[in-house]
């Protein structure tokens, strides 16, 4: 990514968190935050308490939700209980532990990019 790049990541994600913010009443700290609202979505089964486990999920599916778009994964179904699976399509760029945050930010800016546009 150029410094261009990173500077435009960086002002869209502040975008996404002061949104994200007047849509649900808190912003969220981090990009787990928003992950875990993205498998929240991905659920389908609104804001809820959740166990420990569960939002472990949670933040297992909104990584596959976003990285889904570039087709990393897929999803294979929902179990009984509703909960999305996926499978791995292709693995993810190796990377350092910065990239690899850039690059799932940029999948969460065009998850909500495609989701508005729905």
């Amino acid at each position: 990514m150029s410094g261009q790049d990173i500077d435009n990541l960086s002002t869209d994600w502040e975008t996404l968190l002061i949104k994200l913010e007047e849509l649900v009443g808190k912003r969220p700290t981090d990009l787990n935050g928003v992950l875990f609202l993205i498998g929240v979505q991905e659920l389908g089964k609104g804001a809820r308490r959740f166990t420990k486990e569960q939002k472990q999920d949670l933040l297992h599916v909104g990584v596959c939700a976003v990285l889904s778009l570039s087709g990393h994964y897929e999803l294979a179904g929902r179990d009984q209980d509703g909960w999305p699976h996926y499978a791995i399509a292709k693995s993810v760029p190796h990377a350092d532990l910065l990239t690899q945050e850039d690059y799932l930010k940029a999948h969460v800016l065009r998850y909500f990019t495609t989701l508005l546009d729905d």
